[in-house]
């Protein structure tokens, strides 16, 4: 899809799904977790040969989100902030599961499974060893006993972000696919 007003359609998409997943999801400790990001991440993996580009919606769709939550949360509208210190974290992992999309590449539908599968549990595995190393509310032991503690309180967001990227990876691809050329499929064309 060259840029062009589908591009802008699609992007603005995705930055209202992200958004709208946030608000009703995230407040929600058992829905936490629950978004599209990986999706849009292994998506834009999977899409871009041209390196300059391979972050764009990645970026776009979570930068809109956080600050729409972000004045939510300044207007007492909702319960955690959109901005915050240490989220270049996030954001940094995030850009490195797009790397996730360009190993499997979407050529098969083993290939989009196995991303689907693969950048969920890279992230889980980053982030919980960087809340391990580094975490200040809650503090784990600097051995494998705390890992696995803090491994274990990390499962109901990584079951949430495994299912949310097996749902929207493929909604994303199909309406990629239905705006680029009006086939609803799951391969990219």
């Amino acid at each position: 899809m060259p840029f062009s007003q589908k591009t802008v359609l699609f992007t603005i998409v995705l930055a209202l799904v992200t958004t709208l997943s946030k608000y009703f999801f995230g407040a929600d400790i058992a829905l936490a977790g629950f978004s599209p990001v990986l999706a849009i991440a292994l998506f834009s993996g999977f899409i871009f040969k041209r390196s300059e580009w391979v972050f764009f919606f990645s970026i776009i769709s979570l930068l809109v989100s956080d600050i729409s939550i972000q004045v939510l949360y300044l207007n007492d509208l909702f319960d955690y902030q959109g901005i915050y210190a240490d989220q270049w974290k996030n954001y940094l992992l995030l850009l490195g599961c797009t790397y996730v999309g360009f190993i499997f590449k979407a050529t098969s539908f083993r290939n989009i499974g196995l991303a689907a599968f693969a950048a969920p549990t890279v992230y889980f595995f980053l982030s919980n060893g960087m809340v391990w190393l580094q975490a200040t509310e809650v503090v784990y032991t600097k051995d494998a006993a705390g890992f696995i503690t803090c491994l274990t309180a990390g499962l109901p967001f990584y079951k949430n972000s495994l299912l949310a990227t097996l749902i929207f990876l493929p909604a994303i691809l199909s309406f990629y696919n239905y705006l680029s050329s009006r086939k609803l499929e799951l391969r990219l064309i």
